[in-house]
């Protein structure tokens, strides 16, 4: 494992930061600013069978695959999580995460509720995994951020829409809750958890021999 800035003398295992909203609350922009800050942490990719967006590229923003192959993956047990949401499938491909992981690397999930449910619900990595929830400060808010967008018709901004109150009510599933009024005021809330997360005992893998050597010396 590789030593990592902010550890200080000793290593740390690594975590999985998950952003979960509304769509349109605003995650993927956190998301994006969060790891323009940070280099220590890295995005989990995940693949989708829903079709490319305008100024999206392949094995960056997503991995584009049909659904035979999706469906395909999830028999093969190749996805630590997956969903189907809106129609399409998301999942995270399992050994991306592994890599990065056993490298020392902190790892940023953008995923939904469901996808949340399975991450934590695994014994071997839901001691590693923090999760926050994204609100928009309001649903108007919403809609206006869904439509400027740009990205869907307004069908579809009508289907997401209809979805937000039964994605609002899961927000009690998750250890931190952030109202994204402001991107910048709500990237730094992410940091600071981030931040706070990464100092835990538990995560502190070559504490007690540091503190031994201390003492030792004193």
């Amino acid at each position: 494992m590789r030593h990592i800035k902010g550890q200080g003398a000793f290593k740390r295992r690594g975590l999985m930061l998950v952003l979960s909203s509304p769509s349109g609350a605003g995650k993927t922009t956190i998301a994006r600013e969060i790891l323009n800050r940070d280099p220590n942490l890295v995005m989990s990719i995940s693949a989708t069978t829903r079709s490319i967006r305008p100024g999206e590229i392949e094995g960056k923003d997503y991995y584009f695959i049909d659904k035979k192959d999706f469906e395909a993956r999830i028999n093969s047990d190749n996805f630590i999580e997956y969903a189907r949401v809106f129609d399409n499938y998301y999942g995270t491909p399992k050994d991306p995460v592994e890599k990065a992981m056993s490298a020392g690397h902190d790892i940023l999930f953008d995923i939904d509720w469901q996808g949340t449910q399975q991450l934590v619900s695994k014994q071997n990595i839901m001691q590693d995994v923090v999760t926050i929830f994204i609100l928009p400060p309001n649903v108007s808010e919403l809609e206006r951020r869904l439509k400027n967008r740009a990205q869907d018709s307004l069908a579809v901004v009508k289907h997401r829409m209809s979805k937000v109150s039964d994605e609002l009510s899961h927000y009690p599933e998750y250890q931190y809750v952030i109202v994204n009024s402001e991107i910048r005021d709500s990237v730094d809330q992410v940091e600071q958890i981030l931040s706070a997360e990464r100092c835990k005992i538990e995560r502190q893998i070559g504490l007690h021999d540091f503190v031994q050597n201390l003492r030792n010396l004193s």
